[in-house]
């Protein structure tokens, strides 16, 4: 017994897939009379067809993100990021300085290592560190000439 053309129609009539439909063995006498829409229905109703659960999960359900190696790029961590800019805002200021010529070439290079340090944690901290070795020099001038006006008195 073929019952193909019936399993498709039933299928059709209820909007669900052919895998779903199932027939009760003992009525296919039954079964094989219905024509209409009408028919199915009221075969569904009495019992000589029904209707298998989905399988499968449900959507509702959702999976695990399973990470591999490969599949996904990671994003840097915040610390990472927070380097990165700061790090590259001090370079573009150290090179303005630079091809300004306010600063030599070993002063520079001293100050890119402190960078790559982390020595300091901002522009303004980086322009204040440098700003003392500029003012304790003027301060030892300043020192070394009221000594020498002393001396000379």
């Amino acid at each position: 017994m073929k019952l193909e053309r019936k399993k498709a129609l039933v299928a059709r009539t209820l909007g669900i897939g052919k895998g779903r439909v199932h027939f009760n063995p003992q009525r296919v006498s039954e079964l094989k009379e219905a024509i209409t829409k009408q028919d199915i229905k009221d075969l569904l109703a009495s019992g000589v067809i029904s209707i298998r659960e989905i399988k499968g999960r449900k959507k509702i359900v959702k999976r695990k993100i399973r990470r591999r190696a490969g599949s996904i790029k990671k994003r840097p961590k915040k610390t990472k990021r927070g380097y990165i800019i700061i790090t590259r805002k001090l370079r573009a200021y150290l090179k303005s300085l630079k091809t300004k010529g306010q600063i030599p070439q070993e002063d520079f290079l001293q100050l890119r290592r402190e960078i790559r340090a982390r020595s300091f944690k901002s522009l303004a901290h980086m322009k204040e560190s440098m700003g003392h070795t500029e003012h304790s020099d003027k301060a030892e001038n300043k020192i070394n000439r009221k000594i020498h006006k002393g001396a000379k008195k």
